[in-house]
Parts: C-alpha cells; sequence; structure tokens
C-alpha cells in the first residue's frame, strides 16, 4: 500500500488515507450488504434465528464446489509431511484462531503435534482471546513468523478476505523459501489467490450482519479445515478403516474407547482386547496388529516401522486385513 511505510512516533505502522481508500475500493462478497436480512433488526428472536440458518444452510455446499483444491491441498500436505517437513497454518482474526483450533484438535485425536501441523495467529497467543490492535495489517510479523520454514513444507494462509497483509508475507517467506502454498478465502477474487499453488475459494456470499466474517466464512473455513486435515491424516495411516488408531488416551473414558475400537476393528471381545492393549502399552496400532496378524508386540513394532499405518504393517505380515 502507499502508506505501508508510515509510522507514528513510537515506531508503529499508522493507516494513511490513501491506505483506507485502497482497502475501501478491494470487493469482497463478505463486505456487500445482504438483501435478505436487511430488515434483521426488526424481527423478532425466532424470525432473526430463522434468516441466520437459511445463510448457513448453504455453506456445506459451497465447500462442496471446491472438493478438487481442498483435494490439491491434502496431497500437498501428504508430500511435506512424508519428506520431513511440516505444514503451517497463517492466519489473523477468527480466520487465524480456527487455524490454532485445528492444529491443536489434531494432538489428542491423531496424536500430531507441531512437528506436523503448526500454526501462526497474527498478534500470537494472545490474539486468541483479545483482539491485538493492528497485527493483522503486518506483512513483516507474518514474515518473522513463519522465518523457521523450510523447502519441505506447506503453508496454508487462512483470510477470508483473501488480502490480510500478514497472510500475504508469510506467503511470500515461504515462497522464497521453496516451500508449497495454499489459500482458503470466502472472497472468489482473492488478491492472493495468484500468489499459491493451490487456492480453495468458498464464495459464501455476504453474511447475515455485513461483514461479520465469523459467520458463514467461518463456517465454511471449519469445514475446509476439518476435511483438509482429517484426509491428510487418513492419508498418512492415522486410521484404520474409519477407526482413529492413533488417540492420546488421557483418562479412563478413552482408555475404554480404545478397548472398545480394537473390538470394533478385529469383532474380538473387549475381555479378549483389553489385555493385549495393556500388553502393547496402550498403543492402539501395535494392539491391533498383535490381534488381526497374531503376533507378539515385538513383531508388531517391526511391521509398522514402515510408517504406512496398519494396513502396510499387515500387509509385511501376509495377514489378511478385516473391513
Amino acid at each position: 500500500m502507499s502508506g505501508a511505510n508510515a509510522t507514528d512516533p513510537t515506531g508503529t505502522p499508522v493507516d494513511t488515507p490513501d491506505d483506507l481508500l485502497e482497502v475501501a475500493r478491494l470487493v469482497s462478497p463478505t463486505e456487500e450488504r445482504n438483501p435478505r436480512t436487511t430488515d434483521i433488526d426488526l424481527l423478532p428472536a425466532a424470525d432473526v434465528v430463522r434468516l441466520i440458518l437459511d445463510e448457513d444452510a448453504g455453506v456445506a455446499d459451497v465447500v462442496r464446489a471446491e472438493q478438487s483444491h481442498v483435494a490439491q491441498a491434502v496431497e500437498l500436505a501428504v508430500e511435506a509431511i512424508r519428506a520431513g517437513g511440516r505444514v503451517h497454518y497463517v492466519g489473523a482474526g477468527t480466520s487465524g484462531r480456527l487455524g490454532v483450533l485445528d492444529a491443536v484438535e489434531l494432538s489428542p485425536t491423531y496424536d500430531v503435534g507441531t512437528e506436523w501441523f503448526d500454526a501462526h495467529l497474527a498478534g500470537g497467543p494472545d490474539a486468541m482471546t483479545l483482539a491485538v490492535e493492528g497485527a493483522e495489517d503486518d506483512a513483516e510479523a507474518g514474515r518473522r513468523d513463519l522465518d523457521h520454514v523450510g523447502p519441505h513444507d506447506l503453508v496454508v494462509g487462512l483470510a477470508a478476505s483473501g488480502r490480510t497483509p500478514y497472510v500475504g508475507g508469510a506467503l511470500d517467506l515461504a515462497r522464497e523459501r521453496g516451500a508449497r502454498t495454499a489459500l482458503v478465502s470466502a472472497n472468489p477474487a482473492a488478491p492472493l489467490a495468484g500468489r499459491v499453488d493451490v487456492a480453495i475459494l468458498v464464495d459464501t456470499g455476504p453474511e447475515a450482519v455485513t461483514g461479520s466474517t465469523r459467520m458463514k466464512a467461518a463456517t465454511a473455513q471449519k469445514i475446509v479445515l476439518n476435511t483438509f486435515s482429517t484426509a491428510t491424516m487418513i492419508r498418512l495411516g492415522k486410521t484404520y478403516s474409519n477407526l482413529m488408531v492413533d488417540v492420546r488416551a488421557t483418562n479412563a473414558k478413552l482408555r475404554a474407547r480404545l478397548v472398545r475400537l480394537l473390538s470394533q476393528a478385529t469383532g474380538l471381545t473387549p475381555e479378549v482386547c483389553a489385555p493385549v492393549l495393556a500388553d502393547a502399552d496402550g498403543e492402539v496400532q501395535v494392539a491391533l496388529v498383535m490381534l488381526l496378524a497374531g503376533v507378539d508386540v515385538a513383531s508388531a513394532r517391526d511391521a509398522l516401522a514402515g510408517g504406512d499405518g496398519v494396513r502396510g504393517a499387515l500387509a509385511r505380515l501376509g495377514a489378511a486385513p478385516s473391513r
């Protein structure tokens, strides 16, 4: 922007009139007024709720229209992780918080931490609960936060408007480092789309409340990220059939769930599965290979060392998997 270098006496970047005009001229469906909700403030609660839910009803179909691009991003993520790289989410505000949420939830579900998925939020951890003034407009901060990115990584920019400077700075650095890049935006004309390998542009249209992108745009992004990260985990062998086999059991309820999971996967009773899980030190994949292939702990661990999950281990042992 024309005033990108303007600062106040403390050195903090400030907007100039030209900056504000440039942003105002940018077109994004999320910033347009919704003709279906112009009288929403005059309606009783039941009608307000109905209008909001009517707007939400089409979000899944909008995301489905981008499924080929989501699949392309999944393949890039799988390639990155198999090469020893990581997936980085980068965003500000609601978009950035959803990235943090998705990355954090992979830990208990698939026993995956920042070694595979790392999230970067403009303004840092404090911005999860409080808005950090001007953080999203700081392109240099985006570059700094991604300074450790390498050529085997995938950087996924999250920006409802498709123009967030913080995200743009991170994506620019990623390209300079040879990393692959993707963008998730609710703007089909996202300015950043031309600077990434894969653009997932979910056209959710005007919000029920103009510009409130924590609504349809955020719902669409949540669906995209759930689909993207889950599909990546499945492709990396973190499931067996549709069962999670790398759940981190941190309490009695989850430990009981693991026994039930083994019973579901093998058709054997919980009484048979529980002691095998104990012998495997609570590692579901090891226990599952032991039960399905009829091998001991050491053999199961050796077979799983190939890194392609339970099915790969069973194939090495010559055991036919159950469905």
